[in-house]
């Protein structure tokens, strides 16, 4: 039984910013201006999906690409801190339904096959030869690892604090 408000993601339109000389700039946003965004790590993933989908005969293709891969793998790294870290999401699951183990351990694992999915995307997106279709494959990946990630964290949330088992504190 749901006993609270159910809570949404975040939604936040993210004004353009012009770019300094040199530096590339954002690619063309899909969808309507002002459109909502997610904000945070969920922002940045849907950020890298819509660079990876535009045709990669685009000029600067593949530094778009990289260039929405760069904050994807700095907020990851952000979530692991937040979820592994000693005083962690993880260890307070844990702490409070130790019945939660495997699902966290599980996760933990998943954490360390992600960052190398983000890290075999950045290298092929370095590679200047390397087809852009290997490149989408790369990124295709880490994108589908990204969401069933955010799918199995979520459900174990919601194991730990919508289950009501008792006698477990």
């Amino acid at each position: 039984m749901v006993t609270g408000p159910i809570q949404q993601p975040s939604l936040v339109a993210r004004p353009r910013v012009a770019h300094p000389v040199g530096r590339p700039a954002d690619p063309p946003p899909l969808g309507l201006p002002g459109e909502p965004r997610p904000a945070g790590l969920a922002g940045d993933v849907h950020a890298l999906g819509r660079a990876v989908a535009v045709a990669s005969t685009e000029p600067r293709w593949r530094e778009a690409v990289l260039l929405r891969l760069r904050p994807v793998r700095q907020g990851f790294a952000e979530h692991v801190r937040a979820t592994e870290g000693p005083g962690g999401l993880y260890r307070e699951l844990l702490t409070q339904s130790p019945r939660l183990d495997h699902g966290v351990r599980l996760l933990t694992r998943e954490h360390t096959a992600i960052v190398a999915a983000i890290l075999a995307a950045q290298q092929i997106a370095e590679r200047p030869e390397a087809h852009p279709d290997e490149l989408r494959h790369r990124v295709g990946h880490l994108l589908r690892k990204l969401a069933r990630h955010r799918r199995r964290g979520a459900d174990l949330l919601w194991e730990a604090y919508q289950t009501d088992l008792g006698g477990e504190t």
